[in-house]
């Protein structure tokens, strides 16, 4: 009677074993730290959500880079959900009794390394659906309020940029009598100005019956009218130029923003791989540990 659990273990290390050609891999414990950990990152998560810590993905970079706050709280989820899944990936795999110790702790640590990597990408599947699922509620009343809102933005949008466009083209046309110039007029000098910014100079076509359309309306000598000309052009111009280097620098600040954000995640998911490595080996000598422990009562 003695024997038989001794027996037993035996036969489950030959198993495992088996004559060298038998896989090594443990998939039961590898699925079931996965599951642990992506289940704890995910509450993680939407904890860091609900605390204000993090966005709702972050494998998903914005304009504004991750704040110390959202940094410390990801490696926290990181370093929590890829240990307690590492652990038990090498806790729960089947023990090798002829295995080498280093050999031990080389599949202990493959092991904790494929449940973290089993974990991430199960994690990042669940962050494109099941995020919306729980956070539905608030998603779809800021969309019910965008959708609303939306005419009412278009409206006073348009408005706006009807009024930036025809800027100048009021300028060249300003009577000193008050005389307001027709919606044709307007319109026609606003082409012509926004096709001569576009080639990056005014033709001298363009600039003089522009001129002449000025001292036509106000009075003004075909010089003066010229000068005119000169002067809204060369304004016309800055004011391109510099809503074209805002432009730029706001991509630019997006494109730092997403190399800063990508730069600390490659940090946090390192740091993943490396806790889920070791607790795998903490898991596998406690398995051990416990084998021992069980089979010296037994005997």
């Amino acid at each position: 009677m003695q024997t038989q659990p001794l027996h037993a273990s035996a036969t489950v290390a030959n198993t495992a074993d088996g004559d060298g050609f038998a896989s090594g891999v443990s998939w039961g414990a590898i699925l079931a730290g996965a599951a642990a950990a992506a289940a704890l990152s995910f509450i993680l998560l939407i904890l860091g959500v609900g605390l204000g810590l993090s966005s709702i993905s972050p494998y998903q970079y914005n304009a504004t880079p991750l704040g110390p706050a959202s940094i410390a709280w990801i490696a926290f989820t990181q370093l929590a959900a890829a240990g307690i899944g590492g652990y038990m990936a090498g806790r729960l795999r089947v023990k090798w009794a002829s295995v080498h110790t280093d050999e031990v702790y080389f599949r202990d640590t493959a092991h904790g390394l494929l449940a973290w990597a089993v974990a991430t990408l199960v994690t990042v599947a669940v962050l494109a659906g099941g995020a919306r699922a729980v956070l539905s509620g608030a998603i779809d009343s800021g969309a019910a309020v965008a959708t609303a809102a939306a005419p009412a933005a278009a409206a006073a949008g348009a408005s706006a940029a009807g009024r930036s466009n025809t800027y100048f083209a009021d300028m060249v046309l300003r009577s000193p009598n008050g005389e307001i110039a027709t919606e044709s007029q307007r319109t026609e000098v606003n082409r012509i100005l926004l096709t001569d910014l576009a080639t990056g100079k005014i033709s001298g076509e363009d600039r003089t019956y522009l001129a002449q359309l000025i001292a036509k309306r106000t009075g003004l000598s075909q010089a003066e009218a010229e000068q005119r000309i000169d002067l809204i052009y060369a304004q016309a111009t800055q004011a391109a130029n510099e809503a074209k280097a805002k432009a730029q620098a706001a991509a630019e600040e997006a494109r730092k923003a997403a190399a800063h954000s990508a730069l600390w995640m490659f940090v946090a998911l390192l740091l993943g791989a490396f806790i889920a490595a070791v607790a795998a080996i903490a898991g596998g000598r406690n398995r051990d540990h416990a084998r021992v422990l069980i089979t010296h009562r037994t005997i």
